[in-house]
């Protein structure tokens, strides 16, 4: 049987055999290489700017002028920056294929609200001393935010639009928690708090990188599964039951996996906005596939956020924008974009 047209079929051993999407390979290594400029272009700009040349010797021996500037601030931020927007850019495909809704993220079930209403929770009752301390709390706040919506919209099956709904509306809860807080909370506590729900990768460095990156190894047998059960879920329910999915069961895992990563992600950075809303679907454009990419979703979020982070460094020198306002600036007009797409498809 000849392989479906735009896919090489591959046989790594005898017995095996998989597809290969040739337009979505191209876009990955694509995406690849200018991810990898870009990550090389953040290592040198700078209010000291280091040549690409000193950034390897700087790297490659562990000393040198450049040492503090390349390996110690630069290169861990880096490295933190494109781990948060891949681990973003899955977990928006994984919700937005369970939803089926390209409006949808993680936010919209709460990840974000639940980790930020955690984080000033535990702030407030002394249980941490400060936002850089809270990542552990941050992670279990997004965990049980988004555990919360699945069981409030649980009505003998999920229904993905009441599953929207509900997420909305604990979003709205929680987020009246953080404003009372900061409207309660001193100066000085309360401006820190406002930069961490902006979203900022100043001061990250290998310590938030490694345990995003132990989960997101982890993580990556369920991704491959969660590959192959996105295809029969962009069916209708009733013809991906006719074809033996449990589909309840597939939306519960995905959904799990999707929080798992986006509320690590948090817990790294802080909610940073609209990553995950857009990098799924601009590499859905990009590869022309029917369902979302994950691969692909993931080194789109990694793009967009280590460029962004260039951007908020490099704009406005010496001030150091939050990333998170800076996707948020370039979200919007996205979002009503879409917005607008959608209601001219729906006419």
């Amino acid at each position: 049987m000849r392989a479906p047209r735009g896919w090489t079929p591959l046989r790594p051993r005898p017995g095996v055999s998989l597809l290969l999407h040739r337009r979505s390979a191209a876009v990955a290594v694509a995406l690849l290489l200018l991810l990898g400029v870009v990550m090389v272009a953040s290592a040198c700009a700078g209010q000291t700017f280091v040549t690409p040349v000193e950034v390897w010797r700087a790297v490659r021996s562990g000393s040198g002028p450049h040492d503090l500037v390349v390996n110690e601030l630069r290169v861990p931020r880096i490295v933190v920056g494109a781990l948060v927007g891949a681990a973003l850019g899955v977990a928006g495909a994984l919700v937005q294929s369970v939803t089926r809704n390209p409006l949808a993220s993680p936010d919209v079930i709460g990840v974000g609200h639940g980790a930020a209403a955690a984080t000033v929770v535990a702030l407030a009752t002394g249980v941490v001393a400060s936002p850089g301390a809270v990542p552990v709390v941050s992670v279990a706040g997004g965990l049980m935010a988004a555990a919360l919506v699945y069981v409030l919209a649980w009505r003998h099956g999920m229904q993905p639009s009441r599953f929207v709904l509900t997420g909305v509306g604990i979003g709205v809860a929680l987020s009246a928690v953080v404003q009372l807080y900061l409207t309660d909370s001193e100066l000085e506590a309360a401006e820190q708090v406002k930069l961490w729900l902006t979203g900022s990768l100043n001061g990250r460095g290998w310590e938030q990188a490694g345990p995003l990156a132990v989960v997101m190894v982890l993580c990556l047998p369920a991704l491959v599964w969660a590959s192959r059960a996105l295809r029969p879920l962009g069916l209708d329910p009733d013809t991906a039951a006719g074809l033996g999915v449990r589909v309840d069961r597939v939306r519960l895992g995905l959904t799990v996996l999707g929080v798992v990563l986006a509320a690590t992600a948090t817990g790294a950075a802080g909610p940073i906005g609209f990553v995950a809303l857009t990098a799924p679907q601009l590499a859905r454009r990009l590869t022309r596939t029917p369902q979302l990419p994950l691969l692909n979703s993931a080194l789109t979020g990694a793009l967009i956020l280590v460029s962004a982070d260039l951007a908020a460094r490099t704009l406005l020198p010496p001030l150091e924008i939050p990333v998170g306002a800076l996707t948020s600036l370039v979200g919007g007009p996205y979002l009503l974009w879409l917005l607008g797409r959608r209601t001219e498809t729906a006419r």
